[in-house]
């Protein structure tokens, strides 16, 4: 019943050093912004090499191998399952055939529109446009859920928040607390994992009474599930207000993200500066070649 565990989307996991984990955590937000942004109005041709370059770059980061394969590979089925779904179902209407002229005029001269259909299986077919959004559908889903989950796994929340709160400072001129908003971000990103232990407490205490849901019918099973949620809501709820009651016997003060940093190995110079170099320059190709 650890299986929540066992695949960690969404946060940090320490580890050995990597030159990923290395990484200023400034240029990592900014290519996360890159694998989210430049997949929009984007051919397919790009789309698929944000995939690969996604997956070139896990091989290469240097993390453990276990701490990405399975949640790789369920987003990898769960993004075909989509794109195949997506493939199948019609995007457009059929094309009918067009009369250029009375039947009368000339016997037997319809013009049928072109046949746009790639493959058939049985009463399913694929046409162009159906292919087409199967395959957006499918790497824009891999794309963005893998390139926040890779920057997730490879930064401390402190440094993220620290990255994201530099990125903001020209708002503070307009007025906005951003050093508030940069320590509530900090406590939502903490909180996270106290959610999904309290997930995986109910799930593991229903595993241990053995509890089967088709022995108890459907009203029963769905009292069930609503009785687990109302446990977990009122679970996360007693988190929240005892992480606040300890944040106000501390004194309630609000701190600079910057002050939770821990001193870490940072990388060479000239990695972060190959890093940011290569950042406008995928921008650039991106312009010039992305429509396609």
């Amino acid at each position: 019943m650890d299986w929540l565990r066992q695949i960690p989307i969404g946060q940090y996991v320490d580890g050995p050093s990597c030159w990923l984990r290395r990484l200023d955590a400034r240029l990592k937000l900014s290519w996360s912004l890159v694998f989210l942004l430049t997949p929009v109005l984007a051919g397919p041709v790009w789309r698929v090499s944000l995939v690969l370059a996604l997956l070139l770059l896990t091989v290469a980061s240097g993390l453990p191998r276990r701490l990405w394969w399975r949640s790789l590979g369920v987003l990898t089925l769960l993004a075909l399952g989509v794109g195949l779904l997506s493939m199948f179902l019609p995007a457009t209407d059929p094309a009918a055939a067009l009369a250029l002229r009375p039947p009368d005029e000339l016997p037997g001269a319809l013009v049928e529109g072109p046949d746009w259909d790639v493959l058939r299986f049985g009463p399913l077919r694929v046409d162009r446009a159906s292919l087409l959004l199967g395959l957006r559908t499918s790497t824009l889903l891999f794309t963005v859920i893998h390139s926040v989950n890779l920057v997730l796994l490879s930064t401390p929340p402190e440094d993220l928040v620290w990255a994201l709160t530099w990125l903001l400072a020209p708002l503070v001129w307009l007025g906005l607390p951003m050093e508030r908003l940069g320590f509530q971000l900090l406590l939502a990103l903490r909180f996270l994992p106290l959610a999904q232990e309290e997930l995986q407490n109910l799930l593991r205490s229903l595993a241990g009474r053995a509890v089967n849901l088709k022995q108890l019918g459907f009203k029963a099973s769905f009292g069930l599930v609503l009785a687990v949620g109302e446990r977990l809501l009122a679970n996360i709820l007693l988190r929240a207000e005892q992480g606040a009651d300890a944040l106000v016997a501390r004194g309630g003060q609000v701190l600079d993200p910057s002050a939770f940093r821990l001193p870490r190995q940072q990388a060479r110079i000239w990695l972060n500066g190959l890093v940011a170099l290569l950042l406008p320059m995928t921008v650039v190709l991106r312009v010039l070649y992305g429509a396609s």
